[in-house]
């Protein structure tokens, strides 16, 4: 079996879990930027 022993695991304050791509707060904040100003745009079609 693996895991649930003491000690096993990613170490405190792991680096690697921190979050990338598309799901960091940089691409989430930059997709809602998009959405916004596509949202504008197709108003302004109308």
């Amino acid at each position: 079996m693996h895991g649930g022993a003491k000690g096993s695991g990613a170490p405190p304050g792991n680096r690697n879990a921190l979050k990338h791509g598309s799901y960091s707060g940089e691409t989430k904040a930059f997709k809602a930027f998009v959405k916004a100003v596509l949202a504008q745009g197709k108003e302004g079609l109308e």
